[in-house]
């Protein structure tokens, strides 16, 4: 329920995101855009600290907390009278999600025995791929009538989840041995680091990537990213623990998953630029045309632990990459300038990218398992922070290769389905770094690869926070 609210939730904003803008007549199209952009950046620079304090209070608790705190947020998102209220509620909302999102993952990893855990990793993966297919229907359905209602349904589905949460979550609390010290400073370096870098490129294509408040953000980022990288190496109980980045699959997993999110970003809004801006196609059957992805994503995702036993943790994600790389490349070749023949040109490149997605992120995302159970909710929030780095660069490198036009021509696409095949490809590269055989035990012990029997989380959004005319799905 926590992934289905999470996914559901942003694409039925981008939805509603004219109906908004109508309401709010007195304000710019750079200042609505912080509806979406303030939940993006504050999902971004929370992801690790919540996952930190997740694993040092107990996942039920946090996860029961974020339940109630993302549940009010949408009460205060549907009740905001203007602008700068709606704003306040979404940074609410983006810091309940950074709760949920890390804290979910690390309560599934042990939630179900080794035999079951890949079909268990299936069925959550296609959660998102379901919320991801309805979104735009039931969002286009909500802000047909009040686009408040797309905050407000979320309320009823939060009750039962919380009411779930509190009944069926093991309690766990830390053993006293495990009991470990803060680090504000580190914190608050990663927190200032990781935000300034999504500002910048959630807001550069407004700005201009050239603009003084973009590099300046940029310059922030990075030197504060260099600054929380020396503290960390100091302090002896860093909010991230370098030693996560010695189990060589996680290490692999955190840049397989900046580099395909990377071409999963800049792939999805090339999409949809074309359908709607080369082929004049209308939001309602732009949005059907995309729905094979979701599909794709959903089958495979539920066979994923199927083809993980039998052919192992690197050959699935590889081979998942590149059935992603696929995808552009098909339309490199075969999608025409009108439309015509959608059915040949088009659609077989969403089914491509949508099986590699299915056998891709599950395995990618279960490197969380191989870390120890006092760091699954900050391995998860590692993994989630690096999805929404490369969502939000590749889609300002979408805009910097088609010159930020709102309708570019198909020739300019081309541009960027290059760039996401070619990203693709070394999302396949980090994979080869995984254990390889098939039908491997998951032993604990073995830190090469990642665990067939461990869980892996979908992804939520693209993390751009500017509105696009077909909010197409996270898979």
């Amino acid at each position: 329920m926590a992934q289905f609210l999470a996914v559901l939730d942003v694409i039925a904003v981008n939805i509603a995101f004219p109906a908004i803008g109508a309401d709010f007549r007195s304000v710019t199209t750079a200042q609505l855009s912080w509806v979406l952009n303030a939940y993006a950046i504050v999902l971004a620079a929370l992801l690790v600290p919540a996952g930190r304090l997740a694993d040092a209070i107990g996942g039920r608790r946090s996860f029961l907390t974020g339940m109630v705190l993302f549940g009010v947020a949408s009460v205060a998102c549907g009740a905001a009278p203007g602008l700068g209220a709606l704003v306040a509620a979404r940074v609410a909302q983006g810091a309940a999600a950074a709760v949920l999102v890390p804290t979910s993952l690390a309560l599934a990893l042990p939630a179900f025995p080794p035999r079951e855990r890949p079909t268990a990793v299936g069925v959550w993966t296609a959660v998102s791929a379901v919320a991801a297919s309805s979104g735009p229907v039931a969002g286009g359905l909500l802000a047909a009538s009040d686009w408040r209602w797309i905050f407000l349904i979320n309320v009823p589905v939060v009750l039962v989840a919380w009411a779930a949460g509190l009944r069926l979550l093991p309690r766990r609390a830390p053993a006293h041995g495990e009991r470990r010290r803060l680090d504000p400073l580190g914190t608050l370096l990663v927190l200032l680091a990781i935000g300034a870098l999504t500002t910048a490129c959630a807001e550069a294509p407004d700005w201009g990537y050239r603009a003084p408040a973009t590099l300046g953000f940029l310059a922030a980022g990075v030197a504060t990213g260099g600054l929380a990288v020396a503290h960390m190496r100091r302090h002896p109980d860093p909010v991230v623990d370098p030693a996560l980045f010695r189990t060589r699959a996680f290490t692999a997993a955190t840049l397989g998953l900046f580099t395909y999110f990377l071409a999963y970003a800049a792939m999805v809004l090339a999409s949809t630029l074309l359908f709607t801006g080369v082929w004049g196609w209308s939001t309602v059957r732009a949005g059907l045309a995309i729905t094979p992805w979701p599909l794709a994503v959903l089958v495979v995702s539920v066979l994923s632990g199927r083809f993980v036993r039998a052919l192992g943790e690197r050959r699935a994600a590889v081979l998942g990459a590149l059935c992603f790389a696929a995808g552009p490349v098909w339309w490199l070749l075969f999608a025409d300038g009108d439309g015509g023949h959608y059915a040949a040109g088009f659609m077989p490149g969403l089914v491509l990218t949508g099986i590699g997605a299915g056998l891709y992120q599950p395995v990618m995302f279960a490197s969380a398992g191989l870390l120890p159970a006092r760091q699954l909710s900050l391995g998860s929030g590692v993994l989630m922070m690096s999805r929404q780095g490369g969502s939000a660069l590749g889609v300002a490198a979408l805009v910097v290769i088609t010159g930020g036009v709102a309708r570019p021509d198909a020739g300019v696409l081309h541009g960027g389905w290059v760039f996401a095949a070619v990203t693709a490809v070394l999302a396949a590269i980090a994979a080869t770094a995984l254990r390889g055989g098939a039908g491997s035990d998951g032993r604990a012990g073995d830190c090469r690869g990642v665990r067939t029997d461990s869980a892996a989380g979908p992804s939520v959004d693209t993390g751009s926070g500017r509105p696009i005319d077909v909010p197409v799905p996270p898979a």
